[in-house]
């Protein structure tokens, strides 16, 4: 998330809210905060690492274990689906009420809080009796989870000099890629020999190492100032995002592209376990690699929005992604893993798109502006997750890449509203300046 920063609105104007939810320091204390050479500032990128690492590791824990879930527990694809999707649909509502937390309470106490209860949950859920208890159990370990990306990036605005930002943040967006990839890899593998309930068993000790590193390492916050939470500016503030038309549109673009990426990889599991793959359960977890892809596929994406624009980037973003999804229905495992692909690099591109804009659209409030984001990409986390395996267990795969495909389309209809409503905004500019007798300007 962008740094601690608030907003209101009133009618079609801005401004700034109540200083209740204002925490940032003050110029002179700039100076002092770390950055590279200074005292703490290794140990603090190494310890938001670990948190990035083990949030996303416990968030997704059992999607790679789905196909183990449901033999084991005799339920279907769209039941055992809820295991992720109710982790994810729990962190989409509680990641706004804890960033408010947060300005209260400290970032660092927030994280720490988080990752406890979080991890405590994981070293839980491996005894769960059936999947009642497993979703329950799941869904409070999201909620829980909310509290890290909810504080991480104003702990890092906060707390290190602007000219290191970027590079403090890399690492802990590398640490939510790597705990994705490697929660799904080590769970896989362990299952192979020991059963779904070690595999998760697996992952809640390494999260609890990371959460014994993660508090040793941080430095104390020395430029957080609580402050009071006021409710009434929190939701002028929400409200005033929910009016604007671009964050709503950037909103649904970022959940309709999880929507196809939650799906995906929710029931991937189920088809490569099936005839004519027939793949283990280890096997199965290494697909997950590819998730390496979508790492560059982000870090190319700036560029890409530098040379062609933001609205031209969500278009390769979607033939990209709509491309895998169709190459992933021939029986042909190298075919589907090309797929995979595709499906991960144009979904990684379009959400870097969608998600860079919304700070740079949002004046004020950014960090509420961001935990919106985040909220409306959980849910889309949630419902393709459920839907799509609802539509696999219906259909078959056939049925998961046409709610793939619809979600794209809705993609790409957003996209071709907003091109053409700026088109028409610059032509009626033209049409202004020709009246008042002005150029036409460049």
């Amino acid at each position: 998330m962008p740094p601690a920063d608030t907003g209101a609105s009133t009618g079609n104007h801005r401004v700034d809210a109540s200083p209740a939810l204002s925490s940032e320091p003050t110029t002179a204390s700039a100076p002092e905060r770390m950055s590279p050479g200074r005292p703490g500032y290794v140990r603090m990128r190494f310890a938001l690492f670990t948190a990035g690492l083990a949030t996303f590791a416990l968030l997704y824990s059992t999607q790679a274990l789905l196909p183990a879930i449901s033999d084991d527990l005799h339920v279907q694809a769209d039941q055992a689906s809820w295991t992720v999707s109710a982790a994810t649909a729990a962190l989409a509502l509680a990641v706004l009420p804890l960033s408010a937390l947060s300005e209260r309470f400290g970032r660092r106490t927030m994280m720490t809080i988080s990752l406890t209860v979080a991890v405590a949950l994981g070293l839980l859920v491996p005894f769960a009796p059936d999947l009642g208890w497993l979703i329950g159990l799941r869904a409070i370990q999201g909620a829980a989870l909310a509290g890290i990306p909810a504080s991480a990036m104003a702990y890092l605005s906060e707390e290190v000099q602007p000219k290191a930002l970027i590079g403090a943040i890399g690492l802990f967006v590398a640490g939510n890629s790597v705990g994705g990839m490697s929660g799904r890899i080590l769970t896989g593998w362990v299952a192979d020999g020991w059963g779904w309930r070690a595999a998760l068993a697996a992952v809640g000790v390494m999260a609890l190492l990371c959460a014994v590193a993660f508090r040793l390492l941080l430095p104390p916050a020395r430029h957080f100032t609580p402050a009071a939470v006021s409710p009434r500016a929190l939701a002028r503030t929400v409200a005033g995002h929910l009016s604007d038309p671009l964050l709503c549109r950037l909103y649904a673009i970022g959940a309709l592209f999880m929507t196809v990426f939650g799906g995906v990889y929710t029931v991937i599991g189920y088809r490569l376990v099936a005839e004519p793959f027939g793949l283990s359960q280890s096997l199965i977890g290494s697909i997950f690699l590819i998730y390496l892809v979508g790492t560059v596929s982000s870090a190319a994406t700036g560029k890409l929005v530098g040379r062609l624009g933001r609205r031209s980037t969500l278009y390769v973003a979607v033939t990209t992604t709509a491309a895998g999804l169709l190459l992933s229905l021939l029986d042909s495992l190298a075919a589907v893993l090309l797929g995979l692909v595709l499906i991960t690099a144009g979904f990684f591109a379009g959400h870097a798109a969608a998600s860079s804009a919304v700070s740079r659209t949002a004046k004020t409030g950014r960090a509420q502006a961001a935990a919106l984001y985040q909220a409306s990409y959980y849910i889309g986390s949630s419902a393709g997750g459920a839907l799509g395996a609802l539509a696999f267990h219906a259909t078959g795969w056939a049925g998961t890449v046409l709610l793939g495909l619809v979600a794209v389309t809705g993609a790409a209809a957003i996209t071709l509203y907003a091109t053409r409503k700026a088109q028409a905004e610059r032509r009626a500019e033209v049409a202004r300046r020709a009246l008042r007798g002005l150029p036409a300007r460049a």
